[in-house]
């Protein structure tokens, strides 16, 4: 039976290039997305291509009421499409952005990351677990921000902080059941993320770029390829950890 993955804000940037890297690596995939249906649909044309099973559904993470009815979904899914009850593996990957000062920095800001990043992998996780495998694997995904600190970042590294902490503390209390819980912390990457700000300012670009050992920007396809590296057998002893893949940002 083909490995199966759940990947929350699987259709552009770093969630699809999971989604693709798992893909050709066997493991058949559920992806959600929020808006883009043509995107998300894309997605799994380019999964099916691969070979591989996949179905993208809609869902709003920071709708807490919808996970139970999106659960009961998955449920239904499971059988008729991949032919069974579990999952292997859950990547909690949405997100946005947001680089403001911290002076200017507004509660409704700080509560939607909240909603978002931290409350929406806790909760998510939670009303998974009767879907995730024994000796399965989550992987929650965190930022280079929550090492190194840049102006403007306070409100979202210190969410990402929040989700280090949680990994380690889900490590703990999942481990009975044999499942992996580990962070992935990507550096600056190249993609649409925050307004496209690393990949399509060149300032920007260049001061990344500057201060990383590999002497680039991280691409889409760096943490992808990451993403299904931690997400295979061969990281069954590996739990409890923050895992950065940056370049060597700020050594």
């Amino acid at each position: 039976m083909n490995k199966l993955a759940v990947i929350t804000g699987g259709s552009r940037g770093l969630g699809r290039s999971g989604a693709l890297a798992l893909a050709r690596n066997g493991v058949d995939i559920v992806l959600t997305y929020l808006n883009n249906e043509a995107a998300a649909a894309e997605v799994v044309a380019e999964i099916t291509a691969l070979g591989r099973n996949a179905v993208a559904l809609k869902l709003d993470m920071r709708d807490f009421a919808a996970y139970a009815p999106f659960i009961e979904q998955l449920q239904q899914r499971l059988p008729q499409q991949f032919g069974r009850n579990d999952v292997d593996y859950l990547l909690n990957n949405a997100g946005t952005g947001l680089q403001q000062a911290f002076a200017d920095t507004t509660m409704a800001q700080v509560d939607d990351l909240y909603n978002l990043h931290l409350k929406a992998p806790y909760f998510f996780t939670q009303a998974m677990l009767p879907l995730l495998k024994n000796g399965g694997h989550v992987l929650n995904v965190s930022s280079g921000l929550a090492r190194f600190s840049l102006p403007g970042y306070s409100a979202y590294a210190m969410m990402k902080g929040g989700v280090e902490v949680m990994s380690r503390y889900l490590a703990k209390e999942l481990g009975e059941r044999g499942i992996s819980v580990n962070t992935l912390a990507p550096g600056a990457i190249a993609t649409d993320f925050n307004g496209g700000g690393v990949r399509d300012n060149a300032q920007a670009n260049q001061f990344v770029s500057s201060v990383t050992a590999k002497g680039r920007a991280g691409e889409a396809d760096d943490i992808g390829a990451v993403i299904a590296m931690l997400l295979s057998d061969n990281s069954h002893w590996i739990t409890g950890q923050r895992i950065e893949a940056s370049g060597g940002m700020f050594l």
